[in-house]
C-alpha cells in the first residue's frame, strides 16, 4: 500500500437549525399562544483513531469534510433534529495540528481515541421562548449559528518500539526480514526503502515489540537532502533506536565516517533525537574473515568514541541477531518497569490541598 504521512484538509461542522416562529391554531381554542419550536444542533466533525488505517493516502483525494447540518424548529413546539456528527477515521499515531493557530490539537495514539476537531453550531430559539406578561404573541426567534471550519494539517507517525537508523544499503531492511515477517524490499542500490517498515519481534508468546524499519539517511539529510529527512519524524516515538551500519561498504566508504555522518544529521534535526539510546549495530561481518571482523568493528568504536552497547551481527545469515532481539526485549522492559516506578512516585509526591474544615478546628 502507499504510505501517505502528511496530508492537509478542510474540515467545517454542521450548522445550527434555526428556531421558528408559530402559533397554535387548534378548533374551540381562541386564543392560541406562540408554539415554535427550537432547531437542531449542527453536527460535530470528530476524528478517530483506527489500528487498521496505516496511511493517510486517502486525505491525499478528498480535501473537504462537512458534518450534516441541524433541521428547522417546527409548530407544535416540536425540536428540529440534530445534525449527524462526522467520524473521520485516522490511523493510530496521527497528530493533528490547526494550521491557521500554528498549533497542535490533538496526538491519537490509542485505537478508538477521538478527537473533536470542529464543534457544531448551536440551535436557534423557537418564539415559545420569548413569551412573557407583556408580549403574548411573540414573532421572534432566532437563527442558527455557523458550525466552526478549520483548516487541519494530518501528520502521521510510526509507532514503533524500535527505530532502525543508518546510511542507505546498511542492511535496515534485511534485519527487520531476519528477525519479524516484515517483508521489506531488499536490493543493492541505495533508497531501496521508501517508506516505513514495521515488523513485530515475537521473542515469546508473552514478549514482543514493533520495530519500525526507517527510509536511509544521507548527508545534510536534516536539510532536506535524500529521502531520510520526511521520516526522521517517526524515529521520535521509538524507545530504542538501533544505529545500523554497514562495516563492509561496497562504495569503500568509511563505516566510522559514516557513522559520524548519521549522528551529526541527529544532531541537526532534534536534540531530542539525538538524546534517545542508540545502540550500534555492525552489519555484514559475514563479508569479512574473523580476525579482520575484530580489527574493524574495534577501530569503529574507537574512533567514533560510541559510549553505548554495541552489536555485532549478519542479517543475511542471521548471526547475531538472535542476541540482539533478545537484549531488546530485556531493555524495553527495564524501560517500562523504570516508567512505571517513576509515575507511581510522581503520584506519590502529590499533595492534596486540605479544605477549610482541615486547617481549622471550627
Amino acid at each position: 500500500m502507499q504510505f501517505v504521512d502528511e496530508a492537509s484538509i478542510s474540515v467545517q461542522a454542521g450548522r445550527g437549525g434555526n428556531g421558528i416562529a408559530s402559533f397554535r391554531r387548534e378548533k374551540y381554542i381562541p386564543f392560541g399562544g406562540p408554539n415554535g419550536g427550537d432547531g437542531g444542533d449542527g453536527g460535530d466533525v470528530i476524528l478517530v483513531a483506527d489500528r487498521n488505517l496505516n496511511t493517510l493516502v486517502d486525505f491525499r483525494y478528498t480535501k473537504s469534510y462537512k458534518a450534516q447540518n441541524g433541521q428547522t424548529g417546527m409548530g407544535q413546539q416540536k425540536t428540529g433534529a440534530a445534525g449527524e456528527d462526522l467520524i473521520i477515521p485516522v490511523p493510530v499515531g496521527t497528530v493533528v495540528f490547526d494550521i491557521d493557530a500554528d498549533e497542535v490539537m490533538g496526538d491519537l495514539t490509542e485505537h478508538g481515541q477521538t478527537l473533536m476537531v470542529a464543534q457544531g453550531g448551536r440551535h436557534g430559539l423557537g418564539n415559545v421562548h420569548f413569551k412573557s406578561s407583556t408580549n403574548r404573541t411573540p414573532r421572534q426567534c432566532t437563527k442558527g449559528e455557523d458550525g466552526e471550519e478549520r483548516d487541519l494539517r494530518l501528520e502521521l507517525k510510526v509507532l514503533a518500539d524500535v527505530g532502525l537508523l543508518g546510511l542507505p544499503n546498511a542492511g535496515k531492511s534485511s534485519l527487520i526480514s531476519a528477525v519479524s515477517a516484515a517483508r521489506p524490499k531488499v536490493a543493492n542500490y541505495p533508497f531501496t526503502t521508501l517508506y516505513p517498515n514495521l515488523g513485530v519481534v515475537s521473542i515469546s508468546p508473552e514478549t514482543s515489540f514493533v520495530i519500525a524499519d526507517i527510509p536511509g539517511l544521507i548527508e545534510g539529510a536534516a536539510e532536506g537532502a535524500g529521502l531520510g529527512i520526511q521520516f526522521l519524524k517517526h524515529l521520535s516515538r521509538t524507545g530504542l533506536l538501533l544505529h545500523v551500519v554497514d562495516i563492509a561498504p561496497m562504495d569503500d566508504s568509511d563505516p566510522a565516517e559514516n557513522v559520524k555522518v548519521i549522528q551529526q544529521e541527529l544532531e541537526k534535526y532534534s536534540d531530542e533525537l539525538l538524546e534517545k539510546e542508540r545502540w550500534l549495530v555492525l552489519n555484514k561481518t559475514d563479508l569479512m574473515l574473523e580476525d579482520e571482523v575484530e580489527e574493524t568493528c574495534t577501530r569503529i568504536v574507537e574512533e567514533t568514541e560510541w559510549q553505548g552497547p554495541v552489536f555485532r551481527i549478519s542479517a543475511v545469515d542471521r548471526s547475531g541477531t538472535q542476541e540482539l532481539m533478545n537484549a531488546i526485549a530485556k531493555q524495553l522492559h527495564e524501560n517500562k518497569r523504570l516508567a512505571h516506578e517513576e509515575a507511581d512516585l510522581q503520584e506519590s509526591r502529590t499533595v492534596r490541598r486540605p479544605t477549610v474544615e482541615e486547617d481549622f478546628d471550627f
